[in-house]
Parts: structure tokens; sequence; C-alpha cells
């Protein structure tokens, strides 16, 4: 047989990491990365999982309770330990469901980063999604044609459906196995009447994408992570592959990673035999579990019902995984998020020669400033093309006020590769690239200022959208106040452009920072 050369990636000291933080359980991978000659691959290395119960703690008016809170906090110091000293360009931290609808998330977050020791991303549903089948791609076994993957969470579900690493419809339900233990199931309790309306309520949040996910096909039906690992092994150890439901001793066989219709049914009939998930008797029905299986076992009877399947393969790898393959992928230049960019140019026509003059103007300023503590100079850059290639998308609906057209746009949609902070950034950048800047002024959360002050004076200057006509100008920032030089002689020729940088001079003197404008 010929031997398959594997080349490591990184050194033992140089592991990488991925932090899940769920609505049930938080959880962490390291791993090793290896080049094969069928890709790369991942050797995990150490798994973490702790069951917080984020979701379960949110209260009515959607905020974390403290008990939820804290759980969530000493998880996560844990996981610090754990990663202490590693590189932070190789460790990654995701947040899910929860943390996108806590209205104290940003609290929470804040302090969870300070337990970390990284930063911590907040990712929309459809991001979560895309790196959900990035995960679950790389470790099943491939097949011919498309593959539809379901991840059912604490509070949300995932599907998509993709073919071979690459996802082609992605949606995100929220729907998910604690937020529907604790609305159908409160307290435990359970009877007939409320299963059949747990289950009713997941298939109408399924048929509203089920008719585009039937179109599409799939040849191939994969379950990741916990609910349907939990539910492949509660099926197998008790033998309710279409074999009664009876309880018999509990085995692990070769159906053990399967999730079938006929297992999901004596699932259900076995649970309605009692009133309460404390009576419930279960080979391998962990304590951790109990009391949101029953939600999640609702979903996925209601997944199997719209999308008419039969069968699902199940597999451990998930968010964790594909977040680590993403990492990897950007490492190597391969990052989603200049995909994505590609793609709102695309759609919304953007001049690309205007984008790139301003981007490259906006790059030679920031890299004339002096260089940021705690933030990656490559990054920062990065985010600020981003920013000039998309700054002008808002066009495409008005040129009145387009450039807040721009920032809803980019901070709205779904947006593959970028975290929901990113997406803010970016959004803030675009909303002040024009007009004034009271309101970002008054946002105390925006400290992107070097990025906004070269983007600002780069559309000024490029406003005449012609190469021929730019000037050379050389940018600093000493104690807070920027100033700006250039030739007294090319302003001359140019009054609309230094009337402008005047312009400019005085909208940022009106909020309080200083800025000069030097003609020599």
């Amino acid at each position: 047989m010929a031997s398959n050369p594997v080349e490591l990636l990184s050194q033992s000291e140089d592991l990488v990491a991925a932090v899940d933080l769920g609505s049930n359980s938080f959880r962490m991978l390291v791993a090793q990365a290896f080049n094969t000659s069928s890709g790369t691959q991942l050797r995990p290395i150490d798994t973490l999982r702790e069951s917080v119960r984020l979701a379960a703690g949110l209260t009515d008016n959607k905020l974390l309770g403290n008990d939820a809170y804290q759980r969530g906090l000493t998880a996560i110091r844990r996981f610090g330990e754990r990663i202490r000293g590693f590189d932070p360009a190789n460790v990654r931290a995701v947040a899910t469901n929860t943390l996108r609808v806590a209205k104290n998330s940003r609290q929470f977050i804040d302090d969870a980063q300070d337990a970390l020791g990284f930063p911590i991303e907040v990712i929309a549903g459809v991001e979560e999604a895309r790196l959900i089948y990035i995960g679950a791609s790389h470790e099943v076994q491939a097949v011919q044609g498309n593959r539809l993957v379901v991840d059912i969470g604490g509070g949300s579900t995932e599907f998509i459906i993709g073919k071979g690493y690459e996802p082609k419809l992605l949606e995100s339900l929220y729907i998910g196995c604690v937020s529907h233990s604790m609305r159908f199931f409160p307290k435990g309790n359970i009877d007939a009447h409320a299963f059949k309306e747990a289950e009713l309520a997941a298939r109408r949040e399924i048929q509203v994408i089920s008719g585009a996910y039937l179109k599409s096909g799939w040849k191939q039906a994969i379950g990741s992570s916990g609910t349907a690992r939990a539910l492949a092994d509660l099926i197998t150890a008790n033998d309710f592959n279409g074999q009664g439901d009876g309880l018999t001793m509990g085995r692990v066989n070769a159906s053990s990673g399967l999730i079938t219709r006929e297992g999901l049914k004596a699932l259900k009939k076995h649970l309605l035999k009692y009133e309460h998930v404390s009576q419930v008797e279960l080979i391998g029905l962990k304590d951790d579990r109990r009391s949101v299986w029953p939600g999640g076992l609702a979903i996925m009877l209601a997944v199997f019902d719209e999308l008419g399947i039969e069968e699902m393969e199940v597999t451990d790898a998930a968010l964790r995984s594909g977040v680590l393959y993403d990492l990897l992928g950007r490492s190597q230049h391969h990052d989603m998020r200049y995909v994505t960019v590609e793609q709102f140019m695309q759609r919304y026509s953007v001049d690309r020669e205007q984008a790139d003059r301003v981007g490259r103007l906006a790059a030679d300023f920031l890299k004339q400033l002096p260089k940021p503590e705690a933030e990656s100079r490559a990054d920062n850059v990065a985010l600020l093309q981003w920013a000039a290639n998309l700054h002008e998308i808002g066009l495409s609906i008005s040129h009145n006020g387009y450039h807040k057209h721009s920032a809803y746009i980019a901070g709205n949609a779904d947006m593959p590769g970028f975290s929901k902070n990113d997406q803010a950034r970016l959004a803030a950048l675009l909303i002040g690239h024009a007009g004034k800047l009271g309101k970002l002024a008054n946002n105390h959360s925006f400290e992107d200022w070097r990025m906004l002050f070269c983007l600002r004076l780069a559309q000024v200057l490029c406003r005449g959208r012609n190469d021929a006509n730019l000037p050379k100008v050389k940018v600093s920032e000493n104690n807070g106040c920027y100033q700006v030089s250039l030739s007294k002689e090319w302003t001359n020729e140019h009054p609309l452009t230094e009337f402008s940088l005047l312009k400019e001079a005085a909208e940022w003197e009106r909020i309080g920072r200083p800025y000069q404008v030097s003609l020599k």
C-alpha cells in the first residue's frame, strides 16, 4: 500500500485551540494540524467540556442570570488555564445563540475574555452553520453529491447542504434542545400533548426552509455535535433501532453512529411512559442531558418528518472542528472573509478602481502611524481595506446618505467568515467614512479612530476618482493630534480638495480631536 506523506504544520509548543461557548455546553478542542496528500487534517490532543446550561439561565427579559453567568465564567477560567501561553494567532473562541440574544452578553464577553486570556467572537447563526459544515465535512466519509448536516444546539438548530468541503445552503433556526425543553416541558414534566406541541412547533419552523432543501437534495444526512450524538447513543445502548423498546444490556455495535426513524419513535414511546424526566430509565442517559434531551428528541423527529429522512449518520465533529479548519485556512491565505468581500463587491457593482485607490491610500496612511500595542497591524490593515472595498456598496440603494446604507448592509447582512464584532467594526467605519462624526464620538465602544482617520482622508483625496491627480501626503499622530502634510503647490491647483481638507479638520476639531493640515 502506498504511503501517505504527512507534514507537521505546528510544533508541539504551537498547538491550535478552538473554544465553543454554546447555549448548553462550553467546549474546547486542542489539536495539532498536519498536511497530508488529501489535505489538512487535525490530530486532537485534548478536549474539555463543561455543562453550563447558559440558555436555561436566561431570564424572561433576556438577561443572563447570576448563576448561569458564574457557571460560564468558572468554566472559561479552567479553559484559560489549559491554553495559557498559546500564540494568540493559534486560538479562536466563538460564542453562539444565547450570547447572541442575551442583553448583557457584552458584559459577559468582556469578563469571559479576561478569564480566557483571548478574544471571543459572537458569531451569527449563518456563520455558525458554515463553520459546523466545515468541521463535519472534514471528519465524515466523503460521498459523491450533496450532504445535509443538521446540528441541534441548545438555543438554535443549523441546517446546511454542501458538496465536498463547500457549504451551499445555510440556515439557522431559533429552536434548540434547551429552549424547546424549557418551553414545552417546564420543570421536567412530560406528557403526550406537550410532546406533540413540541414536534409541531419545530415542524412549523422547519417548513419555512424545507422546500429549498428538498429541491437541492442530498446523498448523505449527518447529525453533528451533542444532541445528535446523545440520541444515537441512547438508541444504540437501548437497542431501539427497530428492535422494540424493551431495555437490554447496553452495547456499542456497528450502528452506534446512526439515528434511525424507528429508533427515534421508540425513544419517544419510551419517554412518554414517564411523567417527569427524573423518572426516565435509559441506559446511557447522562445527568447533564436529562433535562434537555426531550426537546432535542422532538426537534429531531420534526427534522426527520419535514425533510423525509430515514436514517442519519452522526459525527462528534462540529463547530469547534470547523473553527480550527477555518483558522488554519486564514493562516494559509484561504480566509473566507476575503471571499465574502469579493462577493459583496460583485453583488453591489462596486467601482473596483475607486475601491482599490481608496484602500491603497488608506493602508499607506495607517502604516505611517504608530503601531498599536494591543492589536495586530496586519489585521487592522485588512479590516481597513475591506472597509475601502465596501464603502460605496450603499450607492446601489441611493446616493443620498449612501454611507448609511453601506453601514446598514455591512452590519446586518449575512457575511460568512465575519464575526458579529468584525461586522460591527466594519459598519462603524462605513458609517463614519463620510459625513458628520458626532454619532461615533458619542459611541464609547468605538476605538478605531486611526483607521477612520485614514479612510476619511483617503476618501477626500480620491474624490476625483483619478490616480494621476493624487498628491504625496505624510501623516502623523502625536498625543492624539492628527497632522496631514502635503504640498502647497498641489493644493493651489486643487482648491476643492484644499477646501475639503480644511472642512475635514474642522469636523474632527468639533468632536474634540485635534487635526492640523500643514501646507508646505
